[in-house]
C-alpha cells in the first residue's frame, strides 16, 4: 500500500460524518468510506470501496450497510466496453460511462478529478453511473467539471439544474460541497 490519502466531512445536508481513504494498490486505485447520517430522521450507514484502473476508470463498486431497517448490499461492475452490471444485472443505460457517481457521497467527485486532470478553463462534459440514494438505482447522469481556480471547480449537473461551486485538497478530495458537506478540520 502506496499513497494513502484520507478525510473526514461532516454531513450538512444529510447530518452525519464520512470518513474516506484513497491508496494506490498495484496499479489500482482504491475509494473506501463509510458513511453514518440521518435521512427523512432515520440512520444510514454506508460502506463502499470503488477500485479505479490506473487512469482512474472505474472498475467495480460495492456498498454495503442499512437505511434504519432495510439492509443494502450492491455489487456493480465494469466490463469490456463500459458495460455496467447492478447486482449481476446489466443497465444497459449507463453504457460507456467511465465514472461511478455515488449521490450519497462527496467521494466520488474525486475520480473524474483526477481523471481529467483538467487546465484552468476547461470544462468537458461527461455521463457518470449514478447510483441515486436512497433506491440505489443506477442511471446516467449528465456532468462538467470546469476548473475555475487551482483548486476550485465548477460542477454542474442534471444539464445544468445543479451547479456547485466545489473546493478541493491537492489530490483532488472535496473540501467544501456548499450546503451539502464540509471537510472537517485537519482533513
Amino acid at each position: 500500500m502506496d499513497n494513502l490519502e484520507t478525510i473526514l466531512w461532516q454531513g450538512i445536508l444529510m447530518p452525519g460524518h464520512e470518513a474516506c481513504r484513497m491508496v494506490s494498490e498495484d496499479s489500482e486505485w482504491h475509494l473506501e468510506g463509510t458513511a453514518v447520517f440521518s435521512h427523512d430522521l432515520h440512520p444510514c450507514s454506508l460502506s463502499y470501496q470503488i477500485i479505479c484502473d490506473a487512469t482512474w476508470q472505474t472498475l467495480s463498486v460495492k456498498v454495503d450497510g442499512w437505511i434504519e431497517k432495510k439492509i443494502v448490499s450492491i455489487q456493480i461492475r465494469i466490463g469490456p466496453g463500459h458495460r455496467w452490471w447492478l447486482n449481476e444485472v446489466e443497465v444497459p443505460e449507463v453504457a460507456g460511462c467511465i465514472d461511478v457517481d455515488l449521490n450519497f457521497s462527496p467521494s466520488t467527485n474525486l475520480i473524474p478529478i483526477r481523471r481529467l486532470n483538467l487546465k484552468l478553463r476547461e470544462k468537458p462534459e461527461l455521463t457518470a453511473a449514478w447510483l441515486k440514494f436512497p433506491s440505489f438505482t443506477l442511471e446516467p447522469l449528465p456532468q462538467s467539471y470546469e476548473r475555475l481556480e487551482e483548486q476550485i471547480y465548477r460542477y454542474e449537473s442534471g444539464n445544468g439544474s445543479f451547479v456547485a461551486d466545489l473546493r478541493v485538497n491537492p489530490v483532488g478530495f472535496v473540501l467544501d460541497y456548499p450546503g451539502i458537506w464540509l471537510a472537517e478540520p485537519g482533513s
